[in-house]
C-alpha cells in the first residue's frame, strides 16, 4: 500500500517525434501489457501510432487519464464521449499493471474518471470486464449472470469484485471468439457446397473494399440502422441513424485513421435489393490480426444460410487481398444463436468473455456536497 498515486490527464502529441510524446507512448505501453496479462498475446492492443489515430474520432471525444507511481504512468482511464448520440454516455476502459492493481490505483482513476464524465453532463457510465476462457469457471455458484440475456463472468475474478464494490451492474455479455486464417481450403469447399445448396441460385454476391458502390449506398445505411437494434441493453441506440451521406463520412474517417473495410453483400436476384452484409476491419498497423465487425441478415431471408455464404466469402476474400492476416477476432451476444453457430462452422472457438457494467451517476443536485 502506501503508494503517492497522482491522477492527471494525459497529454495527447500531435506525432509521436519529439519528448511530448513519451508519456502518451508509455501509456499506450501500460495498456498493452495490460492486454498481454489478461489474453497471453498483445492482439488487441494498439500500436502507439494506431491509438493517435484512433483519438481523432470525429464521432466520439476520447480522453486518457493517467495515475503515476512516483512520476510513472502505472494505470491509464480511457474515456469515450460520444458526440453523435447517446450524449448522456461515457464509456470507460481501465487499465492498472498487474503489479500494482489491489492497491487503490484503479479506485483512484475510476473516481477521477467518473468526475471528469459528470463534468461533461454524462451519467451513465459503462465499463467493461475481460475473462479469458481458461478463468471461466463451470459451477453455477461460481457464475455471475447480467440483468438481460445470456452468458455469465466469474464471480471471483477481481475484476468483477472491483466493478460490484464500486456500484456498477453487470448488463449484457459479450462473446469473444477466434478463427485462424487463412481457412482450410478443404473446409472452404465443404461449406460452400452446403451454403449454395441452401441458397439454391436465389441469390448474389457482391464485394467492395472502404467504399460501398453508389447504388447500394442507401441499403447499406438502412441495413447498418438493422444492426445498431442489437445494441446494448439500457444503452439507447436510435438516435444514430445512418443515411448514405452519414456511410460516407465515415468511410472516410475510417480511411483517415488508416484502416481498411472488407466487405462482402449479398443480393436477392428476384427483388433486386441486398437482404445481407459482413465487414472485417484490418488496422494500418497490424495487418496480422483483424476484426469482424457487423454481419447483418434481415429477418426474412434467414434459413439459407447466406450469414455463412457472407462470412465465408469475406474471410476468403479477406485472405487474398491481406495475406498476412493470421487471426480474425469477433465479439457476439451469447443470445445471437444464429451467428454463433456460423462461427462455429467457420472454426471460430470461444476465447473469453467480456462483461459491460453500468452505473448511472447522480446529478450534482442530487448529491450532498
Amino acid at each position: 500500500m502506501g503508494n503517492d498515486v497522482r491522477i492527471e490527464q494525459l497529454w495527447i502529441p500531435d506525432s509521436l517525434e519529439g519528448p511530448d510524446a513519451a508519456d502518451f507512448i508509455a501509456a499506450v505501453e501500460v495498456e498493452r501489457k495490460v492486454r498481454m496479462h489478461t489474453w497471453g498475446s498483445d492482439d488487441l492492443a494498439y500500436a502507439p501510432q494506431e491509438k493517435l489515430l484512433e483519438m481523432a474520432d470525429p464521432y466520439e471525444r476520447q480522453v486518457i487519464l493517467v495515475a503515476r507511481v512516483d512520476g510513472e504512468i502505472v494505470g491509464t482511464a480511457d474515456i469515450a464521449l460520444p458526440l453523435v448520440d447517446n450524449l448522456d454516455l461515457a464509456e470507460f476502459t481501465l487499465d492498472i499493471l498487474p503489479e500494482f492493481q489491489g492497491q487503490g490505483v484503479g479506485r483512484q482513476l475510476l473516481e477521477a474518471a467518473e468526475h471528469f464524465a459528470r463534468d461533461e453532463g454524462r451519467h451513465t457510465i459503462l465499463i467493461d470486464t475481460n475473462h479469458p476462457g481458461s478463468s471461466l469457471p463451470d459451477t453455477d455458484a461460481e457464475q455471475l449472470v447480467p440483468g438481460t440475456g445470456l452468458g455469465f463472468v466469474p464471480l471471483g475474478s477481481r475484476e468483477v469484485e472491483f466493478a460490484q464494490h464500486t456500484g456498477y451492474t453487470l448488463q449484457h455479455i459479450e462473446q469473444f471468439s477466434s478463427c485462424a486464417l487463412p481457412l482450410d481450403s478443404k473446409l472452404v469447399a465443404e461449406l460452400q457446397a452446403e451454403a449454395e445448396d441452401a441458397n439454391a441460385g436465389r441469390y448474389r454476391l457482391h464485394h467492395w473494399t472502404d467504399r460501398c458502390p453508389d447504388q447500394w449506398l442507401e441499403e447499406v445505411a438502412a441495413m447498418e440502422n438493422r444492426a445498431g437494434e442489437d445494441g446494448v441493453p439500457g444503452v439507447d441506440d436510435s438516435s444514430m441513424v445512418f443515411d448514405g451521406s452519414i456511410l460516407r463520412e465515415a468511410e472516410q474517417v475510417t480511411v483517415a485513421q488508416g484502416r481498411r473495410t472488407v466487405v462482402t453483400a449479398v443480393e436477392h436476384i428476384n427483388s433486386g435489393t441486398l437482404v445481407g452484409l459482413t465487414t472485417i476491419s484490418v488496422l494500418a498497423l497490424r495487418p496480422d490480426v483483424v476484426f469482424q465487425d457487423d454481419t447483418v441478415v434481415l429477418q426474412d431471408h434467414r434459413g439459407n444460410k447466406l450469414g455463412l455464404l457472407i462470412k465465408l466469402a469475406n474471410m476468403e476474400r479477406l485472405s487474398e487481398q491481406f495475406s498476412d492476416a493470421r487471426v480474425l477476432y469477433t465479439w457476439n451476444a451469447p443470445e445471437n444463436r444464429y451467428l454463433l453457430t456460423v462461427n462455429q462452422q467457420l472454426g471460430f472457438t470461444t476465447a473469453g468473455v467480456t462483461g459491460i457494467w453500468q452505473k448511472e451517476l447522480p446529478d450534482f443536485s442530487d448529491s450532498v456536497s
